[in-house]
């Protein structure tokens, strides 16, 4: 068994909180949250025990004295801060996506949990996805023959956030995605991007990062790479491309204006199509087959064909808890989300926020 605080119950953590409670090996010993009226609902709502405690501030959580892990779902800005403390207290951590927002800081937080021999995992959860499983291993059977290149849509209406761009709050899922099925990080990067909602707004982003001081949650020293598009704004348009060693690109479009909500990502190959489109519930994982046949000077397309990939059952976040628990119990850093996959997905970012600040000029990215 492990005891655990859930740290931050807002839209997101509220489902971690959920998944720790129904675990049999984790019992839920504190909740952290800067809203009083959040902690008094999640009680109501889950009917906690009144041993659980429930309280704004996270050094309270000091007191408990048998306290094995923490869970941190709260905004970015603060991770590096709650992060550090938690490991330096003897906490292992699992973190909501990004691990910070500088990947300086990433890599010290990382190399302080190796240090310390605790488990450092970063929650993203599109890597325990099941079609994102089988997606893998299709890729790696060659069914797809060679692969030619990528596309993803990351689009919907809202929620437009305040403290970081659409390029941050979109563009980690599908970038984690390509990489897993291409078992590749990408060399250079390229994005551009269109601001109409929040122009002007840089200097508020600013002081957004560093923290609000009446937050009971430490804020990270202001990040050293900037997370927004210009001085113009926060864009609301992004569009990535990522080029990997091989020479594969993969094209990202992100908005979060578009009243058509899209969550589809395809890879391209010289035998057909693998298409994870997460808005059809029927059909989430597509192989599409089709090649072409010179004919004289003519190209026909060939053995067409169409087929929806069964999936395993089970809730993503599910499968994240439960694979820190078990790396947390066994003290086997997880190979999946862990710390330094995180800190390479923040590089990517950082990187890309660059191009983005300098109108599409390519960044190459060394990777260990």
């Amino acid at each position: 068994m492990i005891n655990i605080a859930v740290i931050g119950v807002g839209r997101w953590g509220v489902h971690l909180l959920r998944n720790f409670l129904a675990h049999p090996q984790v019992v839920v010993v504190a909740v952290v949250d800067p809203n009083p009226e959040r902690l008094l609902a999640v009680k109501q709502q889950f009917n906690l025990d009144n041993n659980v405690l429930l309280t704004t501030k996270w050094l309270d959580i000091k007191q408990i004295s048998e306290l094995t892990a923490v869970a941190i779902a709260t905004p970015a800005v603060t991770h590096y801060a709650l992060i550090k403390d938690a490991l330096q207290q003897g906490y292992h951590v699992l973190a909501e996506k990004p691990l910070t927002l500088d990947p300086k800081e990433c890599w010290e937080l990382c190399q302080l949990a190796q240090q310390r021999r605790l488990i450092l995992m970063v929650d993203h959860t599109y890597l325990f996805h099941p079609a994102v499983e089988r997606g893998k291993a299709v890729v790696e059977a060659g069914k797809l023959g060679d692969l030619r290149y990528g596309y993803a849509t990351r689009t919907h209406l809202g929620p437009v956030r305040q403290d970081v761009d659409a390029l941050w709050d979109l563009a980690i899922h599908d970038i984690a995605i390509f990489n897993t099925w291409l078992g590749q990080l990408p060399v250079k990067v390229q994005a551009t991007g269109k601001v109409w909602l929040q122009e002007g707004v840089e200097e508020d982003a600013q002081k957004k990062r560093r923290g609000n001081t009446e937050s009971n949650f430490p804020a990270s020293p202001c990040p050293r790479v900037s997370v927004s598009s210009s001085p113009k704004g926060l864009a609301d348009l992004v569009w990535v491309t990522l080029t990997y060693p091989d020479g594969f690109q993969a094209f990202i479009h992100l908005c979060w204006l578009n009243p058509d909500k899209q969550r589809r990502l395809g890879v391209v190959g010289s035998l057909g199509s693998l298409i994870f489109d997460e808005m059809s519930a029927s059909s989430p994982l597509t192989l599409v087959n089709g090649e072409f046949e010179r004919q004289g000077n003519q190209f026909m397309p060939i053995n067409q064909s169409q087929a929806v990939l069964d999936l395993e059952a089970g809730e993503p976040l599910k499968r994240v808890c439960d694979r820190f628990v078990a790396s947390v119990l066994n003290n086997t850093p997880p190979e999946i989300s862990s710390g330094w996959v995180g800190t390479q997905l923040v590089e990517i970012l950082a990187a890309l926020t660059a191009s983005l600040e300098q109108g599409g000029e390519p960044i190459f990215i060394s990777n260990p």
